[in-house]
């Protein structure tokens, strides 16, 4: 671990999940999105096709490996994995995967991406556009959008504490602000680390915002005179 920073109910690492989780306690879920080993980084820094460059390369050649998945099982009773499809030979069969439709068909990219989740429950799909996803403000090659995130937690009944070992721009983190939830994040690359830190403390500062609004006192209407 080379940094810690905690921003109110959040605790932040920057270094390598493999360091950090062996030394934090348990949580109530672990909700994350690994690199899926398909060297993102190299065909999205690229300025051909529109890609933007997000200036960090090389984290996303390989996929991490088996211990680290098995230290995420046991971290925690519960788990969804963004990308299992990816890691099915680390992960036990499931009755339940959730699903990001993307609604555009035939795009470069997938029509839709799959979490795997430890849950014995239905599947669930959520529908939500790629051009929403955009308004976020996408600050990580693959950063998921924030609406998918907080519908993510929500399908894991809103765990008290939720563990991010795989932090990227801090997604999972503004979700559990969103939700008033306890997070744990880590991160290896420092400018991403840096990114989630300040997207979470704006998170902050816009739910103190929201939470100061006065309420309206609620209007008797009077009946008219018959």
């Amino acid at each position: 671990m080379t940094r810690k920073e905690v921003i109110g109910d959040c605790t932040l690492y920057l270094g390598d999940c493999m360091d950090i989780l062996p030394t934090l306690g348990k949580v109530d879920a672990v909700c994350t999105d690994p690199p899926y080993g398909i060297n993102a980084a190299r065909t999205r820094n690229s300025q051909k096709d529109g890609w933007v460059d997000y200036g960090v390369d090389g984290w996303d050649k390989e996929r991490p490996g088996r211990d680290v998945f098995d230290l995420m099982l046991a971290a925690a009773p519960m788990q969804v994995i963004w990308g299992g499809n990816y890691f099915t030979d680390y992960l036990p069969p499931t009755m339940q995967w959730l699903s990001w439709d993307k609604g555009q068909d035939g795009f470069s990219l997938a029509d839709f991406e799959l979490a795997w989740s430890s849950q014995n429950k239905a599947a669930r799909r959520i529908n939500y556009p790629r051009a929403l996803a955009l308004k976020d403000g996408k600050e990580h090659p693959t950063q998921k959008p924030l609406a998918v995130m907080k519908w993510t937690l929500e399908q894991m009944g809103k765990p008290r504490t939720v563990l991010d070992p795989f932090m990227g721009s801090g997604t999972t983190g503004v979700a559990a602000v969103d939700l008033r939830l306890e997070f744990v994040g880590i991160e290896l690359e420092q400018k991403f680390f840096s990114i989630a830190c300040r997207r979470i403390e704006q998170a902050y500062k816009q739910r103190s915002l929201f939470d100061a609004e006065p309420v309206k006192a609620p209007q008797q209407l009077g009946l008219e005179a018959a």
